[in-house]
């Protein structure tokens, strides 16, 4: 598989953004509900689809299955500027039944196709398997276990609890107070 430079530099970010919103301050996951929140300022968020792309990109975590791999493999391929047309990918992409009012929202954006056809292969890049991307020079050190095109579609974007989870709590736990210690801060009991 032949990646852009493009999404290989699109994808850290975008896994860095699924994992700033997975946990909390006190390592409890809170992905779903910070996920759920983000959904509901899609207004705000079509403001940020060219600028930011890969944290708007986040509320469809969990909303696509790819049917055809062959397509969404073509698309990395791409640069930014010369992704195929949204209608081009969307036929071998089901869409969750939770985000299809999202998606409505996204087309009647100014480069709403341009931003779906980004989030549909930012989504679709995450669930491969590291190795897959290593020789791409790929993030080597995440996967987060999403959607590696299964045929279940996900009814619901509350099915975060297949997701892998990275790191352990404890010791982000233990980093976060001694970095607040540091700070000035009194440590938590």
């Amino acid at each position: 598989m032949n990646i852009s430079p493009f999404f290989l530099n699109l994808r850290s970010a975008y896994q860095s953004e699924i994992d700033d919103l997975t946990f909390d301050s006190d390592g409890h996951d809170v992905l779903r509900q910070r996920l759920a929140d983000k959904r509901k300022e899609i207004g705000f968020l079509v403001q940020m689809m060219e600028l930011s792309p890969e944290m708007v990109a986040v509320i469809f975590h969990q909303a696509f299955v790819f049917r055809q791999p062959a397509v969404m493999d073509h698309l990395l391929s791409h640069e930014a500027d010369e992704f195929p047309a949204w209608s081009e990918v969307s036929g071998g992409i089901e869409v969750a039944t939770w985000a299809r009012d999202l998606v409505k929202v996204i087309l009647q954006a100014p480069a709403g196709e341009w931003f779906l056809t980004l989030a549909a292969g930012l989504h679709y890049m995450a669930g491969k398997p590291v190795a897959a991307l290593a020789g791409q020079g790929g993030d080597e050190d995440s996967d987060d276990g999403d959607d590696d095109g299964d045929t279940d579609v996900p009814d619901d974007f509350n099915d975060h609890e297949s997701d892998e989870v990275r790191g352990d709590a404890g010791d982000r736990e233990e980093a976060g107070a001694s970095w607040l210690e540091g700070q000035g801060f009194d440590r938590k009991d």
